[in-house]
Formats: C-alpha cells, structure tokens, sequence
C-alpha cells in the first residue's frame, strides 16, 4: 500500500518504516499516525516480517505532534476517547506498542514530545551523536498524551524521567546512553547500516521465540515476579509444541545454522 506521509519498504523478513515530512520536522499529524497504525497492523498480519526498523527523513526523527485538529475539538463537547482518537501522538504509540515482532528505533537529530514516545515504544533505541531527547509538553502547558509519562520511568527510572518530564529539560545521545535511553550511539553515517545490521540479525533468529520473549518483556513488567515467572513458564511451553523449536534443538545437536520458518 501506497502512503502520502510513511515510508514502508519490506526486504525479505525486515519492514523498513520511515516517517516522510522531512519539511515539517517530521511532526506527527493524524494522517501520518493513521498511517502509521495501518502499516503496524499489516506487520502484524504478515507472518514474513520478522523485524522492524524505525526511522525519520531528513534531520530529524519527529519534532513532536501537530495538535491543530485536537485543539479544534478541544473546546467540542466530544467525549475522552475521541480526543485521544485526535492526539496523533496516542495513536501512533497505540499502533507502534502493538507491533508483535522486534522494533528497532533509529534517531537522528530531535525526538521531542511525541517523537520520543514514539522511539520509547520500540524495543531498542539507536542514537546518532546528534540525537536529543526531551518532553517539552510542560512549558507548553500540556502533559505528554502518548504514554510518555509511563513508559520513560520505567526505562530511565523515576528520578531522571521527573527531571525530563517536569523541567521540560532535553537530553543529548550521549546522557541518553548513560541513563539507558539508548543502547548505543553511533554517527549519523553509520546509524541506518547499524540499526539494519541489528534487524538482519535478529531476523536470523527464531520469530516465534522472538514474540514470546518480547510479550513476556512487556507484560511481565506490570505483573508481580511470580505472575510474570508464569507467563515465562507459560509461553515457553508453547514455544516447545512449535517445530522452529525442534529444528533449533536439531541445529544444535548438529552443530548447524537453524533454518527457522516461523511455525
């Protein structure tokens, strides 16, 4: 399918997403978060993408949102999910959350407001040296609307997400990398072949075992450590009744690469 503000390229099992209004900072509209959400959803139906590459055009990954249209309605008496149907910054978290398979984010230059909680979504962050980070929501007057308020904590910690969150301030690559924003930074030429080389490798890897220990991840950090064990234990034997499973268990014993299918 053919998209006005997103770049979708799928080569073999990696789906390459690029957010297209390089003009406009790559803010995020509706539309470009509608589209967004519709190419989530066609990832998920495609049991050929097995990663996820993440990125904006031109120099920067996404400035924020376009809240004109939640504005409009703002003063509409209209009820609270179909404001959030309006914030482009819920809708395209909503859809980037759902994505089932590894998501790498690639970021270069802002990735401010909904721009970070964007990149907070996917599962591994890539910074160039020129990345900053930030929710400049506060000296707005509004509070990040894409889940950036619970999602930051949990992966920088209370403490540093309250200093971005509250003081409005902004981070560079490298403070990003030590409060665990990211995982790596790399320069601005190498970031797209390093976020691909990674897809490419995880794509190598068993899908199945992928989503289960990716749900696991993700749903065992709102469960107490028992319920999440069992989740673990749950979603392991299932992995155990798939044959990528035993051909893993085959190309170990055989001292081979697993040539995994995906069932």
């Amino acid at each position: 399918m053919a998209y006005l503000t997103l770049l979708y390229d799928k080569k073999d099992r990696v789906v390459f997403l690029t957010l297209n209004r390089p003009q406009q900072g790559n803010l995020l509209n509706l539309e470009l978060a509608n589209e967004l959400g519709d190419a989530c959803r066609q990832i998920n139906e495609d049991d050929g993408v097995w990663a996820v590459v993440l990125a904006g055009a031109g120099d920067a990954f996404c400035r924020g949102s376009d809240l004109s249209q939640l504005y409009a309605a703002a003063s509409e008496a209209i009820s609270a999910a179909r404001l959030r149907e309006l914030n482009p910054a819920a809708v395209a978290s909503q859809a980037m959350a759902a994505v089932n398979c590894p998501v790498i984010a690639a970021i270069s230059g802002a990735a401010l407001g909904a721009g970070l909680e964007l990149a907070l979504c996917c599962d591994i962050r890539i910074a160039a040296e020129n990345a900053q980070f930030g929710f400049p929501e506060a000296s707005q007057g509004l509070i990040p609307g894409g889940g950036g308020t619970q999602r930051l904590p949990r992966i920088v910690g209370r403490g540093k997400a309250a200093e971005m969150l509250l003081a409005a301030e902004s981070i560079d690559a490298a403070e990003a990398y030590r409060v665990g924003l990211v995982s790596e930074v790399v320069t601005a030429g190498e970031l797209l072949g390093r976020a691909e080389e990674l897809a490419w490798k995880i794509a190598a890897l068993g899908p199945i075992a992928l989503r289960y220990t990716k749900e696991a991840m993700n749903k065992g950090l709102e469960l107490p450590l028992e319920q999440g064990l069992r989740l673990e234990a749950d979603l392991s034997l299932l992995l155990h009744t798939t044959r990528d499973r035993a051909e893993g268990i085959a190309a170990f014993l055989q001292k081979r690469r697993a040539q995994f299918r995906g069932v």
